[in-house]
């Protein structure tokens, strides 16, 4: 499912138009990357569905498949998800 068949199975279940559904998506997106950005223990937890945070990937090294030289991968932060256990008991 891509962005516009999920503003429109929203707007279906929700009975509202797809412009203020795509407004409403687009703001849920900015608003979860926004406090993504900030410094620190930045996450946004949604009971029951999951929890979006930011991870630290520590500098390790890897082997370039092409060469097999190896390589330094500089640490960095990353965003990720973590389900919900209503979630993963859906999904099951």
């Amino acid at each position: 499912m891509n962005k516009t068949e999920l503003v429109k199975a929203i707007a279906g279940k929700a009975k509202l138009k797809l412009s203020e559904t795509e407004k409403l998506v687009n703001a849920f997106i900015e608003t979860v990357s926004d406090e993504l950005k900030k410094k620190g223990k930045a996450k946004v937890t949604l009971v029951g569905f999951g929890t979006f945070a930011v991870a630290h990937r520590k500098e390790k090294t890897g082997v370039n498949p092409k060469t097999g030289a190896k390589i330094t991968i500089k640490s960095k932060d990353v965003p990720v998800f973590k389900p919900g256990k209503a979630l993963k008991e859906l999904v099951k």
